[in-house]
């Protein structure tokens, strides 16, 4: 008898460390739903209500599905992870408060996808990322940050990467700022990719800051008191198939540099600075 529980006791230990995830409660992938209960498990059939009660119960590197339109609630992530949306109506009230908080570790990628974030008119910051190696915002929505709150703000203190694809920020008019990227390391770079995106209706649409350097594809930055903006001289925007429409200020180098690859389109601003041709070293 004493060999048989002995037997039985070394096949669980063996199983929790081949399945680490099951032997702590996580799951790989978890899922939240809009009449869900975060004392659930998260499970398919029995889903949390929001983000922040299904991320704890969520593994490194998993997933958090959406099941049905709903609220689920501001959230601060420390891990990679993928918080997915996709075909369904997830939102993110983050009225007086930043919506999405990433304070990951350096080696750590987060992926946003197909989220509405509403600030209410004063949330933060949609989006605030502080550290972690990599952030990916993809198909978003983001609105209603109050004055000097940013849609996204990137406020590393080390090397930062930042994507953000098919993305959507609008004001209140000339008031939150769009897209806002710096690093306070003396040594690292905070880097920025924005592709097919919409920045429109802000007080000041694209910031690049201390150690900033932001790569504009094939955006529309319209509407905005200021479209670009670089603040100090170690910032860079390169910009290529961009629309810069109907701004007060188009372009502002400030102390930085804005570099054109010669295909985009400036027009309609009240005033602008000239862009610079773009160099092989820039």
């Amino acid at each position: 008898m004493k060999n048989r529980y002995t037997f039985l006791l070394l096949a669980v230990v063996l199983v929790a460390g081949l399945y680490p995830n099951i032997a702590s409660g996580q799951a790989t992938r978890t899922w939240v739903s809009g009449v869900g209960d975060d004392a659930n498990p998260c499970s398919r059939t029995a889903p949390c209500k929001t983000f922040a009660g299904a991320i704890s119960k969520t593994a490194a590197k998993g997933e958090i599905s959406v099941l049905d339109p709903g609220g689920y609630g501001a959230v601060t992530i420390t891990k990679s992870i993928t918080i997915n949306g996709d075909g369904t109506l997830a939102g993110v009230l983050g009225a007086g408060v930043n919506g999405i908080i990433i304070n990951a570790a350096a080696d750590d990628i987060v992926i946003i996808r197909s989220i509405s974030i509403n600030g209410g008119g004063s949330g933060l910051n949609g989006i605030k990322y502080i550290a972690g190696g990599q952030v990916n915002v993809e198909n978003c929505t983001i609105n209603g940050i109050a004055a000097g709150g940013s849609g996204i703000l990137v406020d590393h203190s080390a090397k930062a990467l930042l994507t953000v694809r098919n993305t959507t920020i609008t004001g209140p008019l000339n008031t939150m700022n769009g897209i806002s990227i710096k690093t306070s390391s003396a040594t690292d770079t905070a880097k920025a990719f924005i592709e097919n995106s919409n920045i429109q209706g802000l007080a000041t649409a694209i910031t690049a800051r201390d150690r900033a350097i932001i790569n504009l594809n094939n955006c529309v930055v319209s509407n905005n008191y200021k479209a670009l903006y670089t603040e100090v001289s170690t910032s860079l925007i390169r910009v290529s198939n961009t629309s810069v429409y109907n701004n007060t200020i188009g372009v502002d180098t400030g102390l930085g540099k804005i570099v054109s690859f010669g295909n985009n389109q400036v027009a309609g601003n009240l005033q602008s600075a000239p862009m610079t041709s773009v160099m092989s070293s820039q």
